[in-house]
């Protein structure tokens, strides 16, 4: 007869006991052997001392957690360094036979037994995703809340960021991703596909899942003619007047909690979103996590390991590229290897500790984003073997998360989504020799600043940063560090060839901040660009012809441009290609060719709503699109990228629990697939 699962999970808590207290035994006596300043005066004395040491460690690790969580990050520290040596000096004084003559003995003691217990648990199970997820739910069954009756089922909502739909499909074909399968074939789950609209970014996506709209991002970064100025979406002071500008109720209102996100969703609390950084709401559930995971080698230990095997690995994936001559690549440089070993190691495990702890206190809803695969597809390439593997651990995550949901008090849905998808190709610099803002200063001799980089990777990195922050002992250090990293991600910069800093072809080209009086402002989101004029309002088409007459005819005759959108009095906003026009209003086309075909059946749907939009660029400048490959030129230095039309990017994902609403047939926009979720919310009564 099989024992009862509860049973079971007892009878492995105890081993697990008994494995940690022989440890804590057996580092004592080697303490014992090399300090002279700590003795034990009885052999019985450190059986006894490692069995209290575990006892007073039950009392006092929620109590130096929660005070770290409130003082800042400077405590968060100096719990790492002396926290457990708090610990084991308490526990010692209380033992007899037990003589301790220095003050640093329970410190080094301490550490000593922090690098015994990292060793035995990595040799055990806590370096794998199995082993992390008990030890989560460990944590959950000692200090989760019991309700008087049964609460209403939860849902938890993971976004895979960037993750194109056939790319989840070849990876559930090949075995990849073991956890999603089996869910699939288990039938609790199935899968669709959702389209989203121009443009195919994060903060669009977001914003739309999130609060229900669209309208307020027409890029990751545009001139905003109100404020005068561009906006940044992953900067918080910007993340914030975008998310001040959506109306309505969020889709995490009324208790739920928003995980390394760019908005909060209106939840009560978030940890990691950019714009709530400076709020301070919410920041105390992240150090709180931080706090935990560095007293738990099975946290932090884990996390260490992984970061460094992933810069090693990293290099390694990167060398592999340039010895094999594999095209198309970019410079993968030590600060992206460094930076992905924060996102996808350290961050990955900090937001799943988080996600964990909140499952385990049963909030009714989260939100939370790995940005793993995108990250590395974005500088590997959508197909290359580092970008599937690390889609292969996000399956790990869930697996983990699922494992956290069995001791949560209320019971969890779980909805997968990728937010956007990704599409890959040479870039415009690597094919035309030049940037997009050099054409565009050539082609009007005219002055122009230009923002073409990214700033993702520091992103993530700054958010922890500045919710470590607080506002206590060491908070003004912590936020001049997150203020540099900020400035990385609004910074713009030249590159070469090879993505290394250079001086622009074009003398009319300026990053931002050279001047204030540029005639024009391009800006580059993936294989969208975007054409400013500085007015406060968006220019019509013959406006631009007149004041720039070289600059449209110029663009859409480049070859590795392959459309131009602007407004007309007229017939509305118009793609313009060599040799046609497309009417997005009434789908009419005038030429020899329809300069939308390219990017696929529907393309109209998904660029009519941003190109009506008052807040759209005066011009949409689209890279041109294989159709049979579906190959684009980003603006910027990424192999893989996302923003307009082509290929896989307006092909995301969405895992539905089979047992709730099935969703439409078609979804098209993020805005439609917040209704979804916000209907499985209403009918889970979460």
């Amino acid at each position: 007869m099989t024992a009862p699962r509860s049973y079971r999970v007892r009878w492995g808590d105890v081993a697990r006991l008994l494995v940690a207290w022989v440890a804590g035994t057996l580092t004592l006596v080697l303490v014992d052997v090399l300090l002279d300043e700590l003795r034990f005066t009885t052999w019985w004395a450190p059986a006894v001392a490692a069995a209290v040491i575990g006892v007073v460690g039950l009392v006092l690790h929620p109590l130096l957690v929660a005070v770290a969580a409130r003082v800042g990050w400077l405590a968060v520290i100096a719990l790492a360094v002396v926290g457990q040596a708090v610990v084991i000096g308490v526990a010692l004084a209380i033992v007899p036979g037990v003589e301790v003559e220095s003050w640093w003995a329970p410190l080094v003691a301490a550490w000593l037994a922090a690098l015994v217990g990292s060793v035995l648990a990595w040799l055990g199970t806590a370096g794998t995703d199995e082993g992390f997820a008990v030890s989560l739910a460990r944590r959950g069954r000692r200090s989760r809340r019991h309700p008087d009756g049964p609460l209403p089922e939860g849902l938890l909502i993971v976004q895979l960021d960037g993750v194109p739909y056939p790319v989840l499909t070849w990876a559930l074909a090949a075995g990849n991703t073991p956890t999603l399968d089996r869910w699939l074939r288990g039938g609790s789950h199935t899968l669709h596909e959702w389209r989203p609209t121009v443009p195919c970014t994060t903060p669009a996506s977001q914003l739309g899942i999130l609060h229900g709209t669209v309208e307020w991002v027409p890029a990751f970064r545009w001139y905003d003619r109100e404020l005068g100025r561009v906006l940044t979406a992953n900067h918080p002071a910007d993340a914030a007047i975008i998310e001040q500008r959506a109306e309505g109720p969020g889709l995490l209102s009324d208790g739920g909690v928003s995980v390394s996100n760019l908005f909060s969703g209106g939840a009560d609390r978030t940890a990691m979103v950019m714009s709530r950084l400076r709020t301070g709401r919410g920041t105390t559930i992240t150090r709180e996590a931080v706090g935990w995971f560095v007293l738990r080698p099975d946290g932090f230990a884990r996390s260490l390991f992984r970061a460094i095997g992933e810069v090693v690995r990293e290099r390694a994936q990167a060398a592999r590229q340039v010895r094999r001559d594999l095209r198309p690549r970019v410079v993968r440089d030590w600060t992206f290897a460094l930076l992905r070993a924060v996102s996808n190691g350290v961050i990955r495990d900090l937001s799943t500790a988080v996600v964990a702890q909140e499952m385990l206190r049963g909030t009714p809803i989260l939100y939370v984003d790995y940005v793993d695969y995108d990250e590395v597809a974005h500088h590997a390439g959508v197909f290359r073997r580092e970008s599937l593997a690390a889609l292969e651990a996000l399956d790990g995550v869930l697996a983990t998360l699922a494992t956290v949901a069995e001791s949560a008090p209320r019971r969890y849905r779980i909805a997968v989504v990728s937010d956007h998808g990704q599409s890959q190709g040479d870039t415009f610099l690597q094919l035309d020799g030049a940037t997009l803002a050099d054409a565009v200063a050539t082609l009007t001799s005219g002055s122009v600043e230009a923002v073409q980089t990214t700033g993702e990777d520091y992103a993530r990195l700054r958010a922890l940063a500045e919710d470590m922050a607080g506002s206590g002992a060491g908070s003004g250090t912590a936020r001049r560090t997150a203020e540099r990293l900020d400035r990385r991600t609004r910074a713009g910069t030249e590159t070469d060839g090879d993505g290394a800093a250079a001086r622009s072809g074009a003398p009319g080209v300026r990053a931002p901040g050279e001047t204030s009086d540029s005639d024009l402002i391009v800006l580059a989101s993936g294989n969208l660009g975007l054409v400013h004029a500085r007015t406060d309002r968006r220019l019509l088409l013959h406006e631009i012809d007149e004041r720039w007459p070289r600059l449209i005819p110029g663009l859409v005759n480049n070859p590795t441009i392959g459309c131009v959108v602007a407004m007309t009095v007229a017939e509305g906003p118009v793609a313009i290609g060599p040799d046609g026009i497309h009417a997005l209003r009434t789908g009419a086309v005038v030429g020899d060719c329809d300069p939308l075909a390219a990017y696929g059946d529907g393309a109209r749907d998904r660029l009519l709503p941003a190109a009506e939009r008052p807040m759209a660029p005066d011009l949409y400048v689209i890279s041109a699109c294989d159709a049979a490959t579906g190959t684009v030129h980003a603006f910027e230095e990424l192999v893989g990228s996302h923003g307009g039309l082509g290929g896989w990017q307006d092909r995301a994902v969405l895992l539905a629990p089979a047992d709730l609403t099935a969703p439409p047939a078609e979804i098209l926009g993020a805005d439609a697939l917040h209704q979804v979720l916000r209907g499985w919310r209403e009918e889970l009564g979460a």
